[in-house]
């Protein structure tokens, strides 16, 4: 485990980052074009950003990018 500290501004800058992190996979997990490993690559890294989004995003934050699961 490693620990880091921000400033206020730093924290703002990764938090904006994540999100747009964020956004750029649900737009890429919808694009029905790319294939089925493709997508499956993403959701992978989709998993660990939400994680490390997760840590310090307010729960009303969060609830935009929570993924359905279908199996």
């Amino acid at each position: 485990m490693l620990g880091m500290l921000f400033n206020e501004k730093e924290c703002k800058e990764l938090d904006y980052v994540l999100r747009k992190e964020l956004d750029e996979m649900l737009l890429d997990l919808s694009d029905q074009r790319l294939d089925r490993e493709i997508r499956r690559a993403i959701a992978n890294r989709y998993k660990t950003v939400f994680r490390m989004y997760a840590r310090f995003a307010p729960s009303k934050e969060l609830s935009k990018y929570a993924r359905r699961i279908v199996l």
